[in-house]
C-alpha cells in the first residue's frame, strides 16, 4: 500500500507565500502547475514529473526548497 504523504510530497512544493517573488510567472509559464495561497504559505501542485522538474528549476534560480 502507497504511503499517501509520500505521494502528496511527489505531487507539491510548499513554500512561504514571499519566496517566489518575481519568479512565479516564469515557473507558471515553464511547468503545467497550479498555485494554491492560503495560510501564508503557496502550494505549487503538479504531476510528479512536474514537481520533479519545477523543483530543479527552482533550485538552479536559488530556491531552497524544504
Amino acid at each position: 500500500m502507497s504511503d499517501a504523504g509520500r505521494f502528496r510530497d511527489s505531487t507539491q512544493i510548499v513554500l512561504p507565500r514571499g519566496r517566489l517573488g518575481d519568479l512565479r510567472a516564469d515557473l507558471g509559464r515553464e511547468f503545467t502547475l497550479t498555485f494554491v495561497e492560503q495560510d501564508g504559505r503557496v502550494r505549487i501542485i503538479g504531476s510528479p514529473v512536474e514537481i520533479k522538474s519545477a523543483s530543479d528549476w527552482l533550485v538552479r534560480h536559488g530556491i531552497s526548497l524544504p
